[in-house]
């Protein structure tokens, strides 16, 4: 078995992401999502490193709201993405950190990640429940 790190930094961070998206890009029921939109994948990368490093380490890097890119998105896939595929985003993730990573910094993320599913799909939620509102 591969030795498992600690993320200690940006390096770990980034190397999570890239191990992180070589799988969902891969997935069946998710993929697509990332796919179809993510145009530039090194930069996508990039943008990703410094939003999990701000949330890891609390440095100011990632400066978009998530929430809205999300729920945006949602919207142009024709109002698709569900609690589902945030269960299955949430699986890849978990299962790329206990493959690659140990320690304290490892389990926050894990545990980060639990909470902004569930507020990227109540943003999603609520954009929906005010378009059906507007129609």
């Amino acid at each position: 078995m591969k030795k498992r790190i600690k993320i200690s930094g940006r390096e770990e961070v980034h190397l999570l992401v890239t191990k992180f998206y070589e799988k969902v890009r891969q997935d069946n029921e998710i993929g697509h999502f990332f796919n179809r939109t993510v145009q530039d994948w090194p930069e996508h990368i990039e943008k990703l490193t410094d939003f999990w490093e701000t949330n890891l380490f609390f440095v100011q890097k990632y400066k978009a709201n998530p929430l809205q890119v999300h729920a945006d998105l949602d919207k142009e896939m024709g109002y698709t993405i569900s609690n589902y595929h945030f269960g299955i985003w949430l699986r890849h993730w978990i299962e790329t950190i206990d493959a690659h990573f140990i320690g304290e910094n490892a389990e926050k993320a894990k545990q980060r990640a639990r909470n902004i599913s569930v507020r990227m799909f109540m943003a999603i939620f609520e954009q929906r429940q005010r378009a059906n509102k507007n129609t």
